[in-house]
């Protein structure tokens, strides 16, 4: 079933570069062997920098879930997650990710990320887009008041 469904990733990404309707990208989400999302991606669309078809299967399958963890979940993406989409994998806590083309497809297909994945273990303020950290007197206290809480709802 896991090529099936990867399939399935494939042909929504090949339908989503024939429309014109988003990039070359599909993503579904599967939860006890049924499709609870899919979806093309919309980053052009949606006029969205975060709107890759991996992503929005996340945002969908929550949704039809109505559940910020997709525990039990398995995603098939028609390429390997870029390290946007792996980070939203993650905090989803998707149990498993199949895909077909790697990040190196996509590289030559003029869709290279590479650059993200190197400033990642670069030091914030040696980053291409600069990011530096400013010590306010009060940066930890939205930090200090979520640690009191005892209603909170942990993730």
């Amino acid at each position: 079933m896991d090529r099936q469904f990867l399939q399935q990733a494939i042909d929504l990404a090949v339908e989503n570069a024939k429309s014109g309707q988003g990039g070359p990208y599909g993503a579904i989400i599967v939860k006890d062997k049924r499709v609870i999302a899919a979806c093309g991606n919309q980053v052009t669309t949606n006029i969205d920098p975060t709107a890759h078809a991996e992503v929005m299967a996340i945002r969908l399958a929550c949704k039809a879930l109505n559940d910020f963890q997709l525990s039990g979940c398995i995603l098939y993406s028609s390429c390997e997650p870029c390290p946007m989409c792996l980070g939203a994998i993650y905090w989803a806590r998707l149990a498993k990710v199949y895909f077909a083309c790697s990040r190196h497809d996509a590289a030559a297909a003029n869709f290279d990320d590479s650059f993200i994945y190197d400033e990642i273990s670069v030091l914030p303020h040696q980053r291409r887009i600069a990011m530096l950290h400013l010590n306010l007197p009060n940066a930890l206290e939205p930090f200090d008041i979520w640690a009191e809480k005892s209603d909170k709802v942990l993730y």
